[in-house]
């Protein structure tokens, strides 16, 4: 049963699905900088480390980490996005499941990706996201995340509605502090920080965040 919480999110992301993915397919729409980051996790968590792409909506960086030799798992509370990341990506694991309630044990993982997954959660319950990534990380893992900067909430509901789609869909701004203290609290300190301004379409500064669990000597593949 999904959270009442999340009902909105998954019933919009469950509408919107196969659009989102004919849309966008790919990286094409990420900065050639946000990339930069995303290979540093790539390199820190190295060659053959298992991931979890958490909050993987259609799979396009689960395509982008497997094709750089990481074990790539998918987790998303949109089943229906979860089913257009198995059709496109059928060689690859993907599963329904919330990334405040992981389906999986402790310590498994060597690096987890939150790519602009955390962004519909309120502030309140953001630590809540963080604690479940560390708990799935081994030690010595790594953590990618990638949110909008800011303050407030903003309704992205109208983006959908040229694909003749109707839904409730918010994002939330966070502070890059404020994610750093929560990750902090998690165990799992920053060791690189990314910040730029909006570019293209955006209307937000973009933050990016990779983090050690443990942090002390975990290496951020020259990030």
């Amino acid at each position: 049963m999904k959270a009442e919480r999340y009902a909105s999110v998954q019933d919009a992301y469950d509408t919107v699905a196969e659009s989102y993915a004919a849309l966008i397919p790919d990286l094409r729409p990420e900065a050639t900088l946000d990339l930069a980051m995303v290979d540093a996790f790539v390199a820190a968590v190295g060659s053959g480390g298992r991931v979890l792409d958490a909050g993987c909506g259609a799979g396009r960086l689960s395509r982008y980490l497997a094709d750089r030799d990481l074990a790539v798992e998918g987790v998303d509370l949109s089943p229906g996005m979860v089913a257009m990341a198995r059709r496109d990506h059928p060689d690859l694991r993907f599963r329904v499941g919330s990334i405040s309630d992981l389906p999986y044990e402790s310590g498994v993982f060597d690096g987890v990706l939150l790519w602009y997954s955390t962004i519909h959660t309120e502030r309140e319950h953001q630590q809540r996201l963080y604690d479940e990534a560390g708990r799935v990380l081994r030690a010595g893992g790594h953590l990618l995340v990638g949110f909008q900067a800011g303050e407030g909430m903003h309704d992205t509901s109208a983006t959908y509605a040229p694909y003749g789609h109707d839904v409730t869909l918010v994002r939330y701004r966070f502070q890059a502090e404020e994610v750093i203290e929560w990750l902090t609290s998690a165990g799992l300190p920053a060791i690189a920080r990314f910040d730029r301004r909006p570019v293209g379409a955006e209307r937000d500064d973009q933050v990016i965040l990779l983090a050690a669990k443990g942090g002390a000597g975990a290496t951020t593949g020259g990030a």
